[in-house]
């Protein structure tokens, strides 16, 4: 049987044979849905409600299905998904995606933050298909998380996967854990980027990426 600590490591980011193990037990295991039910209705008690009355009767069976889909890029791997649409090509311009929905929640509150990824590459021989780069955005985000390390894991998978000559990812979110309490602050919006080889070391790459996210 794995240990708490062993699947809590396992879930940090790598994408491991043991992690796809772990993973493939979390999925699979029909007790996950009944202790998410469960802690459901110890929260509704404990916020005063009656889980019994009507119109909570299905409410912790709905969180639980819920949760596990805003959670489930804890069951996808970014490095294989990358993998699957890579081709060698001399292109060596910069390639921006840019305006990627995000959708996360805050692994401090367990409130949503929301807002748009734009992310860019400058391949060295290697591109990847441009859904691909969305798609990586997804998985991180489904996860409980800081806007601080998404942006970061978004930038390293790629790194890693392209070995590309730089990499730029930009997120722009808006936090509900400072709109709807603490200092609720409506208009906030938390902007966060991490870059690498050419973003950092030539000036001039870093700002056309910068223009070409501009609204």
């Amino acid at each position: 049987m794995l240990s708490a600590i062993s699947v809590s490591n396992s879930l940090s980011s790598g994408c491991n044979n043991d992690n796809d193990r772990v993973m493939q037990i979390r999925e699979n295991d029909p007790q996950i849905m009944e202790n998410l039910s469960n802690a459901v209705s110890t929260l509704l008690k404990g916020i005063g409600e009656d889980p019994m009355r009507e119109g909570l009767l299905k409410t912790p069976e709905r969180v639980a299905r819920s949760l596990r889909f805003l959670t489930k890029g804890y069951n996808q791997c970014p490095d294989k998904i990358l993998k699957t649409a890579v081709f060698n090509e001399s292109y060596d311009e910069m390639l921006l995606v840019k305006d990627i929905d995000l959708f996360s929640m805050c692994e401090h509150h367990l409130l949503p933050f929301f807002g748009k990824a734009h992310v860019a590459y400058i391949p060295d021989g290697k591109i990847v298909g441009l859904s691909k780069l969305a798609r990586v955005v997804e998985i991180f985000a489904r996860r409980l998380q800081v806007q601080e390390r998404l942006t970061q894991q978004i930038r390293d998978a790629i790194k890693q996967v392209l070995n590309p000559k730089g990499v730029a990812v930009v997120i722009e979110a808006k936090h509900m854990c400072m709109v709807m309490r603490g200092v609720e602050k409506l208009n906030s919006t938390t902007t966060t980027s991490a870059m690498s080889g050419l973003f950092i070391t030539s000036q001039s790459t870093r700002n056309e990426f910068l223009r070409l996210i501009k609204p």
